[in-house]
């Protein structure tokens, strides 16, 4: 069955993707180092994992499968969900995919060695109204599409 695995801290569309599970029936687990409380939904599971860089990510890559859905802005971790045959989403509805991994990786770090000498200052722009719309548009596209590959 598809599951779906939030890299929670941080993600401004956690409310959003448990509404959607729960709609779709599926277990969702939100992935954190603390600090997050979902409610009593019965399929959602919270995983508290160490403090540290990389550990939500670590517990994430090392338990999704093919055909479930991770819900992350971390390149890194997109990759590693797209080798293990999983789909992965930004916060904002865009996909990660196996054909734009590669590039995105690479400006990944292009961008953190601008940001390192200086170069560029600033963050991305603000989340809105219509990321979030996108998000649960593209969402509820995954899930079916994720349905399909079971």
């Amino acid at each position: 069955m598809v599951e779906i695995y939030i890299d929670a801290d941080g993600c401004p569309v956690r409310d959003e993707t448990l509404r959607v599970a729960a709609r779709h029936g599926l277990k969702t687990y939100m992935v954190s180092d603390g600090g997050i409380r979902p409610g009593q939904a019965p399929r959602v599971e919270l995983v508290i994992v160490a403090e540290g860089a990389d550990a939500a990510d670590d517990w994430i890559a090392a338990h999704i499968q093919s055909a479930d859905i991770c819900v992350t802005g971390d390149i890194p971790l997109a990759a590693r969900c797209l080798e293990r045959g999983a789909m992965a989403l930004r916060p904002n509805g865009e996909p990660f995919t196996e054909n734009g991994i590669g590039m995105a990786l690479a400006n990944r770090e292009l961008m953190r060695d601008l940001r390192e000498r200086g170069e560029i200052t600033g963050g991305p722009r603000p989340f809105g109204k219509s990321d979030r719309s996108r998000f649960l548009s593209r969402l509820e596209t995954t899930v079916r599409a994720a349905k399909r590959r079971e």
